[in-house]
């Protein structure tokens, strides 16, 4: 198990060293003072594996965001990129869940990958996404997670990996958890993205045809687009959606009730 971590490890680093924007030179001038206290400053992780200060020591030289969670998810050590990431970086994040971290649109999804975990149905999970982070809406990278097992084979440590994109989408807008839409414009726009044709909706939410074409107009105003699909396009690209649900399903932080 500890090989193939370590496998796994020098992989995802490796990939992030490509498009890490925090990736620079002169960081390697820090090493020697962090190096020293890897044991020290993460001690469930090095104890999680005999190799365990090596990945450290990997993953400081790339600035890849590390984050060590309990069986609980709870966050036992994290290290200075993880915190620059997310938008925490002089916030004390131990016991903290780290789902709550996580930006609305995306939180319920990455339970279930890290239920996975725990249940011991995968050991190893890749999401690339949109949005990550409920304070940083606008970091997007990919975030890996892998399930570290103790020597009887039990599930001890869940070792998280963030690796932010080098370029910015200037495509991608997305926005904090704010009451944006009310409960029947969340309905129409749910029936939008869901291709529910119009009289259908109307029937459905007792409006009229003029009705739900009104409440659509006003969508398309408030988010600056043309037409339908580019309202549901934008919907999807702003996190008003969950991610990985059908039907399209908007978020309860983003309706006003």
């Amino acid at each position: 198990m500890s090989m193939l971590l370590v496998g796994n490890l020098k992989a995802d680093v490796r990939d992030a060293t490509q498009t890490d924007p925090l990736h620079r030179q002169n960081r390697s001038e820090t090493l020697p003072e962090q190096h020293c206290s890897f044991a020290q400053q993460y001690p469930a992780l090095v104890g999680a594996s005999e190799y365990g200060e090596l990945f450290l020591s990997i993953v400081e030289r790339t600035g890849v965001g590390l984050a060590v969670l309990n069986p609980q998810l709870r966050i036992q050590q994290t290290n200075e990129a993880l915190l620059e990431h997310c938008g925490q970086p002089r916030f004390d994040l131990h016991g903290f869940d780290f789902s709550e971290l996580l930006h609305p649109s995306v939180r319920q999804h990455m339970r279930r990958q890290f239920e996975r975990l725990l249940t011991g149905r995968s050991g190893r999970f890749v999401e690339h996404l949109a949005a990550l982070w409920a304070t940083r809406t606008a970091f997007t990278g990919s975030l890996t997670g892998m399930a570290v097992q103790g020597d009887a084979g039990q599930l001890k440590t869940i070792v998280v990996l963030v690796a932010p994109d080098k370029g910015e989408d200037d495509r991608r807008v997305l926005i904090s958890p704010n009451k944006i839409l009310t409960e029947i414009n969340a309905k129409i726009l749910e029936g939008v993205a869901t291709g529910v044709p119009t009289v259908q909706l109307a029937a459905k939410l007792y409006l009229s045809r003029q009705g739900i074409e009104y409440h659509v107009s006003n969508m398309l105003r408030q988010f600056k687009v043309p037409n339908r699909a580019a309202l549901v396009s934008k919907a999807y690209s702003m996190g008003l959606f969950g991610v990985g649900s059908w039907p399209p399903k908007v978020l309860s932080e983003y309706v006003r009730r």
